[in-house]
């Protein structure tokens, strides 16, 4: 009875393991699940990119979308709009403070309470931080990286030990005619049972149970109401021998669960690339309205003086109402279109307010002296030669029947990652995130070819089996307890199974199915190859057709800017008409407009270049760490 004291006694501890509240409570399940994840994605991150870096989908209870809400007191729907730690619980909400429960307060920008008007001014890098945080977008993608990571965690459960425990107890009643032969009983049992499945495709399973049974009426014989305890167990081992062996069929779901998550960080990384530099371009364009806006405003100041002037000029007889009537319908013109610029950046600004993952009509505004910095940087990269400020005087003293040659584009100092044809698409192709993961697709095309093989195969499986100890029901009640495990006295089997491979239809048609989709992988691979060499190519020539219109612009905003200069002068004394300075006008607002967005287009063509090269290093946080072509070493060089 010592040793039956003693099983009992280990039951109950595992009984009580398991039913305490802190192994089954949904806050401890999240919290493990969070904790098997952030393992997996930490160990395949530092596989995959050879760095560690923080990763988690837990977002702060106070974002910056919920502090503008409510410091501007902006309008909103319901309490939803101010996170998941604002909802109200339903009926019967688990007791789980949820993963938006921590404190966090970095919004990624200086607290709106800083700014005398409560509006927020965004840097370019304070965008980059912000989208992170707050973009829907961003925060999907993370959460599909843990989801492969919990998806990789069940896979693994597979070839876990996996404990059970039950317990069963009836209550049974034999109705007869004849009340002494009526019977009433308890009937118990109770097992803890563990099983795994191996690698290589062998499976075992045990288990150990005690039965307890008690007659509640007294025996017709004997007259007392006996009770009776059984000890048993029983073991098996399942062990494939041909279709269905080895760890490269069995653990097959395993390494594709592990590859999926590969991939999906990879992905991550890859959209992380992009994401940033659309951040960065979207704020670049929106600043660009902003220049074309203040443009538009200064040609309406302009031509709203002019007017006053030929007003003054055909009240004194020098000017025509015809004149001053073409350049009040310009002011109006240019009424218009410093409206309509107005109108395309305050729509592009709540656009890009919506990327971010902020409400669109929150006081937040751009840095607009980005414009200017970026505007000194794309011209020190250029260099003083880049621009055109004067015609070329040789040109302009050649006669006019002089033969015509034409300079080849590429003008001037190339930028910095204006980088030889070939070491580019040789840098693409090392460091191409998508390519490693279409690389990857053709790696488990192959595989899927060999478990299809596999199947073609017979299955020949050797099942071993153990049955010791014995059993109790209400009939065996009087029987003395049997607490002991004799495996002297025990039932053993052995049983080899044969399954010819006379009919594989289904199996004949998926091993050729798996060759097509080998094939498909392999151009799906060579059709991003190409693409990717492409996107190169076509990134160089925008950094080149950028550099030259930048200094193209720069020649026609001086062209333009004398032209105004010199027509307003020639109008003064009478040697030029009222059109001729209008037409000026508007040509120097186009030229300024195209100048901006020149040098626009120029930092898009870097940024987008580094993102293709995959050499644009982007934290969680979305800041980036822009690549050094100075960095190139004499083996990235043909």
């Amino acid at each position: 009875m010592r040793g039956l004291g003693r099983i009992a006694a280990s039951v109950l501890l595992v009984a009580a393991a398991a039913a305490s509240p802190g192994c089954t409570s949904a806050e401890w399940q999240r919290e493990s699940a969070d904790e098997a994840a952030a393992e997996i994605i930490e160990a395949t991150r530092r596989l995959a990119l050879r760095r560690d870096e923080p990763f988690t989908i837990e977002r702060p209870s106070e974002t910056l979308r919920r502090r503008l809400l409510l410091d501007q007191n902006l309008p909103f729907a319901s309490s939803g709009s101010l996170g998941v730690a604002a909802l109200e619980p339903v009926d019967y909400w688990p007791a789980d403070p949820g993963p938006a429960g921590s404190g966090d307060v970095d919004l990624g920008v200086a607290s709106p309470a800083g700014r005398a008007s409560g509006s927020v001014e965004l840097k370019l890098v304070d965008a980059l931080r912000v989208a992170a945080r707050n973009s829907r977008d961003y925060q999907e993608q993370k959460e599909e990286v843990f989801r492969a990571a919990l998806d990789l965690d069940l896979a693994r459960n597979e070839f876990r030990t996996i404990f059970a425990g039950t317990a069963e107890g009836s209550l049974q009643s034999t109705l007869t005619s004849d009340p002494r032969t009526r019977t009433t009983g308890i009937e118990s049992t109770g097992t803890l049972s563990a099983g795994r499945v191996f690698q290589n495709g062998v499976s075992i399973s045990t288990q150990i149970g005690l039965d307890v049974v008690k007659l509640l009426t007294p025996d017709v014989v004997t007259g007392q109401k006996p009770r009776s305890l059984a000890l048993f167990g029983d073991a098996s081992i399942t062990i494939p021998l041909m279709r269905g062996a080895g760890r490269h069929i069995v653990a097959e779901p395993l390494i594709q669960a592990e590859r999926n998550t590969l991939y999906q960080i990879l992905r991550f990384e890859l959209y992380k690339k992009t994401f940033a530099v659309d951040i960065a371009t979207r704020y670049l364009q929106v600043l660009q309205q902003i220049d074309a806006v203040n443009n538009a405003e200064q040609n309406y100041r302009s031509l709203i003086q002019s007017v006053r002037q030929l007003r003054r000029q055909a009240d004194a007889g020098r000017r025509s109402e015809v004149e001053v009537d073409q350049a009040v319908q310009n002011e109006l013109q240019a009424r218009d279109g410093w409206i309509r610029a107005i109108n395309s950046y305050e729509r592009q600004l709540d656009a890009f307010r919506v990327v971010l993952g902020l409400p669109p009509d929150a006081e937040v505004v751009l840095d607009r002296a980005e414009l200017e910095r970026l505007g000194e940087s794309v011209r020190a990269v250029l260099g003083a030669e880049g621009g055109l400020s004067e015609p070329d005087a040789a040109a302009v003293e050649l006669p006019a029947d002089a033969p015509v040659e034409l300079e080849p584009p590429g003008r001037g100092k190339p930028g910095p990652f204006e980088l030889d044809e070939r070491v580019a698409v040789e840098l693409a192709l090392r460091n191409r995130l998508d390519l490693a993961v279409a690389e990857g697709g053709i790696f488990d095309a192959q595989r899927a070819v060999v478990v299809a093989a596999d199947a073609l195969r017979a299955e020949v499986t050797l099942l071993g089996s153990g049955s010791f100890g014995e059993r109790r029901t209400l009939s065996s009640a009087a029987l003395p307890d049997s607490t002991d495990l004799r495996y002297d006295d025990a039932t053993y089997e052995g049983l080899l199974t044969i399954d010819l491979p006379l009919e594989r239809t289904a199996e004949r048609n998926a091993y050729r199915e798996s060759w097509i989709q080998l094939e498909r992988a392999v151009r799906a691979y060579q059709e991003l190859e190409d693409q990717v060499k492409q996107e190169i190519r076509d990134e160089l020539r925008s950094l080149l057709l950028a550099r030259e219109e930048q200094q193209i612009q720069t020649s026609a905003v001086a062209v333009a800017k004398r032209r105004v200069d010199s027509t307003r002068s020639f109008l003064e004394a009478g040697r030029a008409q009222t059109r001729d300075l209008l037409d000026a006008q508007e040509d120097f607002v186009a030229a300024q407009n195209d100048l901006t967005a020149a040098l626009i287009a120029y930092r898009i063509a870097e940024y987008e270049l580094q993102r293709d090269l995959g050499l644009l290093q982007v934290s969680e946080d979305g800041l980036w760490e822009e690549f050094d072509p100075r960095e190139l070493t004499h083996e990235d060089t043909p």
